[in-house]
């Protein structure tokens, strides 16, 4: 995260993010306030649906226009004339708080989502462009926590002050808007240091692209189902997108509904709490954003999506089952968290597989996609609300979309989601320091050879590295009932005296695959906290065999852990320990395993 903050520029982006959000949303905070007071029951539900419908609606209209903007010009200047739209809008919505006309200025909701549209596509392929593929989960993480905080600002900061101006004696909507009509200048006041800041962000691409937009084929149709069809060419990135598309989905309903819900079921009237708790969802999202980072350290982990669907699903479920203000607050700020760990990898892994080239087209595909799954879904919430179905039929009727999410993703990710949950636990006892990543590659074979102090030195092993490991195991502990399943989908090599030359040529096929093989030459965990000789196993494996990479390792740290067999004096530590994980320089492939050993030994200094 830190790396992140020292591209020139970035800080400035962040800042252009965060004001874009912050005036985006106070206009939308206005409004929804204004319908808070003065209705009630269905017809409230209705309203914030179709103010929501209108922020969402010009996504669906735009996609092809948009994606082909931030393909085809610069997406530093796409955002600063974007910028200065939004300065004209929020001027128009101004007059329109002082003249008292509520539908004008419920409309300019709808204008200010077109200016978003425009601008999306390029706010977030400008990430990719300006921080590269290395720095994206760190630069999502940012984003995302920025973003969030200036939702999170503005909802307090627009609805105090909405609060504090809006005198007891209004009658209509009209009366609503005239007292609160100063706030349009603040409106005003963030678009234009919005637009300055923009002009001031560095060019990314020196050359624009030479494509031309055709009106007639636009509305013909024939760019929507092209770049549909460009969309679902990677089954990965279609599959991100529909998992976000559903979490947007379960988000704006809870929105739409969570007004009604306060005030039928927990006698609420004062915005301050239903926006506030509301709110405290934002907070979570900037702790889970940089959570969810720090957990895509070494790769964009989408395992952690799941953890994030399984969170927002439970949430779902619990809130209408209670009946205070407090816990249900407590509830949106760990929604928060569990949204930021959808948000960050999914999107960040969307602009990883994405083509530079048609990164603009992805990016509104992917505005496209979720604004129709929103659209619908506040439509249902709408005809619900029509029929009767109140906010905590609605909360469960979340809470089981919630869970097509989760196995949408469980598809793809589960066994990332499983290593996450290891990482996790990890974490909390051990603070683990690796040297040498550099020297595994990402596209090759790797035979990984080193020593043995500890039961969770497969763990260690595995948990910088987005590729799988396969290790061989002792084919005793392999056949244990209760673990075989688990090695067998693990990809574990099962090793015994008779079979050894047949889990060597298992080995040779792994690799062959380009997989990555691990193997403990010591045979088992060290009781010296020494390392014990190195068998000459491994030797069998055809060197000629295989393309890639033979790479020593060494663990250290462990030693006198209750999972490790010996203590060499060390103090233990209280809280955490600190374990040293060192992959040294690629050898030769037919190296021997006393020639490995003594290599190792001399390295293990630099651990």
């Amino acid at each position: 995260m830190k790396k992140v903050f020292h591209i020139a520029g970035f800080v400035n982006y962040l800042v252009v993010v965060f004001f874009n959000a912050f005036t985006d949303l106070g206009h939308k905070i206005i409004i929804q306030d204004t319908i808070f007071k003065v209705y009630s029951g269905s017809t409230q539900i209705i309203l914030a649906a179709i103010v929501n419908a209108l922020i969402l609606l010009p996504f669906v209209l735009l996609f092809s226009p948009s994606g082909f903007l931030a393909d085809r010009f610069k997406k530093n200047i796409i955002m600063r004339d974007a910028a200065l739209f939004a300065v004209i809008i929020t001027l128009l919505t101004t007059l329109f708080y002082y003249l008292g006309w509520f539908y004008a200025a419920f409309a300019m909701t709808f204008l200010l989502a077109l200016q978003s549209a425009i601008y999306s596509p390029a706010k977030y392929g400008y990430i990719k462009e300006l921080v590269g593929d290395e720095l994206l989960s760190a630069a999502n993480g940012a984003v995302q926590a920025v973003t969030t905080i200036a939702i999170l600002g503005g909802i307090i900061f627009y609805t105090v002050l909405f609060e504090v101006l809006l005198h007891d004696d209004f009658v209509n909507e009209a009366d609503v808007l005239r007292h609160v009509a100063p706030l349009g200048w603040l409106l005003v006041g963030g678009s234009l240091i919005e637009w300055y800041l923009a002009s001031k962000l560095p060019i990314t691409r020196l050359e624009p692209s030479k494509r031309t937009f055709v009106w007639k084929r636009y509305l013909k149709g024939y760019y929507l189902a092209k770049n549909l069809k460009m969309i679902m060419r990677k089954k990965e990135i279609w599959e991100n997108i529909l998992a976000l598309s559903l979490f947007w989905s379960i988000s704006q309903v809870v929105l739409a509904i969570f007004g009604e819900y306060a005030k039928t079921y927990l006698h609420i009237t004062n915005t301050i709490y239903v926006q506030g708790s509301m709110a405290l969802a934002g907070l979570g999202i900037v702790i889970g954003s940089v959570l969810a980072a720090r957990l895509s350290h070494y790769y964009i982990n989408a395992g952690i999506a799941l953890l994030g669907a399984l969170g927002i699903t439970a949430i779902t479920f619990i809130v209408p089952h209670l009946e205070s203000i407090g816990p249900i607050a407590m509830l949106f700020f760990l929604f928060g968290i569990f949204s930021g760990f959808i948000l960050v990898p999914l999107s960040a892994n969307i602009q990883h597989l994405a083509p530079n080239a048609h990164l603009g087209t992805i990016l509104a595909g992917n505005n496209f996609i979720q604004n129709i799954f929103m659209i619908f879904f506040l439509i249902l919430t709408t005809i619900f609300a029509y029929f009767g179905m109140d906010g905590k039929m609605l909360f469960t009727l979340m809470g089981f979309v919630g869970l097509t999410l989760f196995f949408l993703l469980a598809k793809r990710y589960f066994v990332l989601f499983v290593w996450t949950l290891f990482e996790l636990l990890a974490s909390l006892r051990y603070k683990i320091v690796y040297k040498g990543l550099e020297n595994i590659p990402k596209n090759k074979a790797v035979l990984l050879l080193g020593n043995h102090v500890s039961w969770l030195d497969w763990l260690f092993l595995q948990i910088p590295l987005q590729r799988r490991i396969n290790y061989l195991m002792d084919r005793e502990i392999y056949n244990r009932p209760f673990l075989h399943p688990i090695l067998k989908k693990g990809e574990v090599i099962p090793l015994s005296p008779r079979g050894f030359k047949d889990a060597m040529k298992e080995a040779v096929k792994r690799l062959q695959k380009g997989n990555i093989v691990a193997i403990f030459p010591e045979g088992e965990i060290t009781r010296t906290c020494k390392m014990g000789t190195f068998h000459k196993g491994f030797e069998l494996i055809d060197s000629f065999g295989w393309d890639g990479v033979l790479v020593p390792f060494y663990i250290d740290g462990m030693q006198g852990s209750i999972f490790a067999r010996c203590s060499d004096g060390r103090k233990k530590p209280l809280l955490r320990r600190e374990v040293h994980v060192c992959f040294f320089e690629p050898l030769s492939k037919d190296i021997t395993a006393e020639e490995l050993q003594k290599i190792i030994e001399e390295r293990r200094k630099e651990c």
